[in-house]
């Protein structure tokens, strides 16, 4: 018996032990947030331990925003839908580095007008080493967010806004049923999207609005369903925007304004340096004036017919597919675009549509009408340049171009060059020049064989529609 009482003895003196640690964890009376993320930094830290509830329908906002002001640095989501009514404000100056980090079974419901998440920054300089001042790199650097859903549940409700950030990094994020999925104001730096869907939102999927921004990158993300455009620059200085390895898709309205999968629209800024390559860039043929890229810049004419510096150019799109919109490439106004190794088809109106533009260079793309797709007798499929000067065509293949003037048309342009190109079975005329200048033509091989064609290899006209000189085409035995 006296050994008996002893374990008993030390099992209730053990049990109150386990007690008192238990209960040192637990939130005492009128401790603060920021108390208890000391006491419990270095655990496992997630927001349901500080008041979220994550069920959907509480409002977790001030929680959320109570742990963002404590300096927790990573704010971790477990499995659970977490409704916010207001923007969730990381000033990074102040609260230091923030990451708001899931694996993928989380989401942030956005009840409430503006962005889910705004991170805010103090940078004012350029991506230079030079102009980073110390607290970029001691507080504010390199904000995340991974791995987390967010969804709309307001007619303005925005996924995540950046203004003054350096290195903001979104990896695996899905943003849907917003207005705008990224929104890029003011100024940032270094801006990298990977992997992330963006999807079904009723504004811009990623846009640069109006924001001094150099080096971003986009890649191997789903931007889709996005009704003012997937990835959209509108005024501001952007420059070095890598789209790469991407699903670009449907991204117009078929009731809205004329938009674009990818829309550098530089009116009132300036764009440049800009590669687009291996992505699928496709849909909505029913959208207005819908196109897979377009890139407006102002030309070296306005509209009064005023001379003007190019503010847009330097842009490379090569290695893509493109489809199944009214234009696939739109260039109006840019200097120095290179569109080389894609593969184009189901342009509604145009392929590839180039205004008032120079050095602008067209290389080895495909153009044709596979048999694979069921609709093969649908668009124009064709080439234009209008108002250009100083531009080559150089190893284009060209198929099938119908209810058309020409498989390519060169319309008032100057010192142009057309060389190395397959023109086959288009419509009319294989290439036609209507008031051109200086324009050089050799080893072009146009063939059409249909079934009583009537079509020309080359014809050049005037202004009133006279043939100035035509190139007949050459039948071969099969043709006959």
């Amino acid at each position: 018996m006296p050994n008996l009482s002893r374990l008993t003895l030390l099992a209730v003196v053990g049990a109150a032990l386990v007690l008192a640690v238990v209960s040192a964890d637990d939130p005492q009376p009128g401790e603060s947030v920021a108390t208890r993320v000391t006491k419990k930094r270095g655990s496992f830290l997630t927001v349901l331990d500080f008041g979220a509830k994550g069920d959907g329908t509480a409002d977790d906002t001030a929680a959320i925003q109570e742990l963002i002001n404590a300096k927790v640095g990573s704010l971790r989501f477990p499995a659970g839908s977490y409704r916010i009514t207001k923007p969730l404000i990381v000033d990074l100056d102040k609260v230091g580095f923030t990451s708001f980090v899931a694996d993928g079974s989380a989401r942030l419901v956005n009840a409430g007008a503006g962005p889910a998440i705004r991170f805010v920054g103090t940078h004012a300089g350029s991506a230079d080493p030079g102009t980073m001042k110390p607290e970029i790199w001691e507080r504010q650097r390199m904000p995340v967010v991974e791995g987390l859903a967010i969804s709309g549940d307001h007619p303005e409700a925005d996924g995540i806004e950046a203004n003054g950030t350096v290195q903001l990094t979104l990896r695996g994020v899905h943003i849907r049923k917003c207005r705008h999925g990224v929104h890029l104001v003011n100024r940032n730096r270094n801006v990298l999207i990977d992997g992330c869907h963006i999807y079904e939102n009723s504004g811009c999927g990623v846009f640069y609005d109006h924001v001094d921004l150099h080096q971003s990158n986009i890649s191997a993300s789903h931007i889709s369903y996005c009704r003012a455009g997937g990835v959209v620059v509108r005024g501001g200085n952007v420059r070095n925007i890598h789209i790469a390895g991407c699903d670009i898709e449907a991204n117009m309205a078929k009731d809205g304004p004329p938009s674009a999968n990818v829309l550098l629209d530089c009116d009132d800024g300036s764009v440049a340096e800009v590669a687009i390559t291996g992505c699928t860039i496709q849909h909505t043929k029913d959208a207005p004036d819908s196109a897979n890229i377009r890139i407006l810049g102002r030309g070296f004419m306005d509209r009064r017919g005023q001379r003007m510096p190019f503010n847009c150019g330097n842009v490379t799109i090569g290695d893509n597919v493109l489809s199944d919109v009214q234009t696939n490439i739109h260039l109006s106004g840019v200097r120095g675009v290179t569109v080389t190794g894609n593969t184009f088809w189901q342009g509604y109106e145009h392929n590839l549509l180039v205004e008032d533009s120079s050095h602008v260079v067209v290389g080895a793309n495909v153009m044709e009408r596979n048999p694979l797709y069921g609709y093969t007798s649908e668009g124009k499929c064709g080439v234009v340049f209008r108002g250009c000067k100083d531009s080559s065509i150089t190893g284009l293949h060209l198929h099938n171009v119908i209810d058309s003037p020409a498989g390519i048309v060169m319309d008032k342009c100057h010192r142009m060059h057309l060389t190395g190109c397959t023109i086959l079975d288009c419509d009319n005329v294989g290439a036609l020049l209507k008031e051109c200048g200086y324009v050089s033509y050799d080893a072009l091989m146009v063939s059409d064989q249909r079934q009583g064609a009537r079509s020309v290899a080359i014809r050049a006209i005037d202004a009133s529609g006279k043939v100035l000189k035509e190139v007949p085409l050459s039948r071969d035995k099969e043709a006959e």
